[in-house]
């Protein structure tokens, strides 16, 4: 208890929650005013290189060996410019890995499904030609099984390369900022993996084609993009959203059922005289295939659902305190109405359709939508979102929390909403307004951020000079950590705050994947990698302390930690250590934190190795000299505050 006592005093880690902003009364905005010009020229707080060290943790993952020096020679604003406009770099070594190692993430969804179906689709395919011939007794097959469990791992590749990529392109992009920004923006419109089978073939297009090239871009037209992408309308189910019984449809205003504009066939409807003759053709029963259809018809959702027009608001655009009602949300979600996807159980993308949409006058926040029309109903709700005032403040606030602190200055959101109200929601000028801000360069916000796990797992392997081959065992290393890549069920994302990620077991979790890293458990991963390793294996603890200190801490060590690096000893493994098999939590932390301990009180409270396993860490060696000092270097609180 009192080992861990002096190191929560000394080594302060848990970041206080941050309290969203209102945004009832939203005011007007002028363009930016003297004062504000006047701020962003104040002097900075942080020393030349201290400066270094904050771009390179915020504004990228942290670096490379030998990057600071060349930022320190680029010059600190200099190189923030260039990240500004990633268009001016050359990362054709990231693409060229990506299309080498992982060609599955480009390409589409409907070749994906093809090719890689859902474990069960072939069956689900046989059952339904077999209930449409009249037969619904026939059993599974040892056949059907062994193709079901091929399937499943085709299936499976699909999704272990969508989360390898995230991590392969944060280690070796040059692209540092844009890859941040990418990052953000996931999580900002996040979607989840396992919401059923299709969203896994989803998810890459979303990246590629809606959030990737407006990462840096219009506001508008990322949440246009996201908007029309088959992996947000499956996952927050609007492609089953069509206007109820009671309202006029956009096919009926215009007297018929659409034509081009994406009509279908009616599901349950009797099946035409064409349709008949060819199901006779091909031995199928036209009145067995009607009977079953109007089954199928009947389990489809029906009516309005408002689940996207919800999140829209609350979460992707003004905020929960945004100022809107539950009868905006309603008239948000009946303008989406027909938005859906071209054969949604193959992998189809968007797709508007008429006979869905619901045609009726609507009003959002105050602006009229008048009756009869179609697809530009959904634009303006767009159009509307994009520029309230409301969005503007929500969206600064998230981007000056993301890079400045968990609680972000008011005046700092205040510029960077004016900013973007000044340059129609230009998220390039939004982020240069913080990330050029005294605020950004204070001394509060240094090393104020704590790491999330995608964030500890993708810098440690940069630190390391890893390269791609370790980024699917990173992508499980983030799982074990606590943050499965797009594994968030829920639509708010992962938490961008300290104190949702660390507690006792998260500490000491994280203390393990250090030791993990040196002990080269990952593949492609080896202290040998970094500069003079070679040299140092023989030294003296204290050379072998200050040459990691420098090149994984940014030269920037409390004397707690310099002196747990030079003695090997660290108070909360010993004092895990020490943990009674039958007892509660010692450290007084929650139950995860006693989880994260247990197993490890089962190996006895004698020796580094019985400290050092916990959940996903099992077996871990007792390390010695350099990779003793290297694996307590990641799992430094230094290291995991960026």
């Amino acid at each position: 208890m009192r080992h861990l006592a002096r190191l929560a005093v000394a080594t302060p880690i848990l970041a206080l929650a941050c309290a969203r902003p209102s945004h009832t009364a939203a005011p007007a905005f002028a363009p930016m005013s003297a004062a504000d010009s006047a701020a962003q020229a104040e002097p900075r707080e942080l020393a030349a290189d201290q400066q270094v060290a904050h771009v390179l943790n915020r504004l990228a993952f942290g670096p490379r060996p030998g990057e600071a020096a060349a930022v320190r020679a680029e010059g600190v604003d200099r190189w923030i410019a260039r990240q500004l406009d990633p268009a001016r770099i050359d990362d054709a070594a990231a693409e060229g890995m990506v299309a080498e190692r992982y060609p599955l993430t480009e390409k589409p969804a409907a070749e994906l499904y093809r090719d890689y179906p859902p474990p069960a689709a072939t069956l689900v395919r046989k059952r339904l030609k077999a209930a449409l011939a009249g037969d619904s007794t026939a059993a599974p097959t040892a056949a059907d099984s062994a193709e079901l469990r091929a399937n499943a791992r085709k299936a499976q590749q699909v999704v272990a390369q969508v989360q390898a990529v995230k991590v392969a392109r944060a280690v070796v992009s040059e692209r540092q900022l844009d890859e941040v920004m990418v990052d953000f923006w996931e999580n900002h419109f996040n979607t989840y993996l396992a919401k059923g089978p299709q969203a896994r073939y989803y998810q890459p297009e979303l990246t590629r084609e809606a959030i990737r090239p407006f990462a840096l871009g219009s506001f508008r037209d990322l949440l246009g993009a996201v908007a029309k992408s088959p992996a947000m309308l499956y996952y927050l189910d609007n492609w089953q959203s069509r206007a109820d019984s009671t309202r006029p449809t956009l096919a009926q205003a215009r007297g018929g059922r659409g034509g081009a504009l994406g009509a279908r066939r009616r599901p349950g409807a009797p099946i035409g005289p064409v349709a008949r003759r060819a199901l006779e053709r091909r031995g199928v029963d036209p009145s067995r295939a009607e009977q079953v259809m109007k089954q199928v018809a009947q389990r489809a959702p029906k009516g309005l659902n408002e689940n996207y027009g919800r999140e829209l608001m609350e979460l992707h655009t003004l905020g929960v305190d945004g100022g809107y009602t539950q009868q905006d949300v309603i008239d948000v979600a009946r303008a989406l109405t027909g938005w859906t996807l071209e054969r949604p159980a193959q992998g189809g993308g968007f797709v508007f359709r008429p006979e869905w949409h619901d045609a009726g006058p609507k009003t959002v926040l105050g602006h009229a939508l008048p009756a009869g029309r179609g697809i530009e109903d959904g634009e303006e709700v767009l159009d509307i979102l994009a520029r309230s005032p409301s969005t503007a403040h929500f969206i600064a606030w998230k981007l000056a929390r993301r890079f400045v602190s968990d609680t972000p200055p008011a005046a700092l959101v205040e510029r960077a909403t004016h900013t973007y109200l000044r340059t129609d929601g230009n998220i390039r000028e939004v982020v240069r307004t913080i990330v050029t801000s005294p605020e950004f360069f204070s001394r509060a916000a240094y090393r104020a951020k704590v790491k999330s796990p995608f964030e500890v797992v993708v810098s440690a392997l940069r630190a390391m000079n890893a390269g791609p081959e370790a980024a699917e065992r990173g992508a499980q290393l983030a799982a074990r950590l606590g943050e499965p890549l797009y594994g968030h069920q829920a639509p708010d994302g992962w938490p961008e705050t300290g104190d949702s990620w660390m507690n006792t077991g998260a500490i000491l979790n994280r203390i393990n994947f250090g030791i993990a890293m040196a002990a080269g458990r990952v593949p492609g991963v080896t202290i040998d990698a970094l500069p003079g390793a070679a040299a140092l294996r023989s030294a003296p603890r204290a050379t072998q302390v200050d040459a990691m200190v420098g090149a994984l801490l940014n030269g920037d060590a409390s004397p707690d930690t310099r002196q747990i690096l030079l003695s090997g000893d660290h108070p909360l493994l010993t004092a895990a250590s020490a943990v009674p098999d039958d007892s509660t939590d010692a450290s007084g932390g929650d139950a995860m934190a006693g989880a994260a301990m247990r197993p490890m009180r089962a190996r006895g409270a004698k020796g580094d190795r019985a400290a050092r396993t916990g959940p996903g860490f099992a077996n871990l060696p007792d390390l010695q000299g350099l990779a003793q000092v290297v694996g307590l270097a990641l799992g430094s609180p230094e290291f995991q505050r960026r």
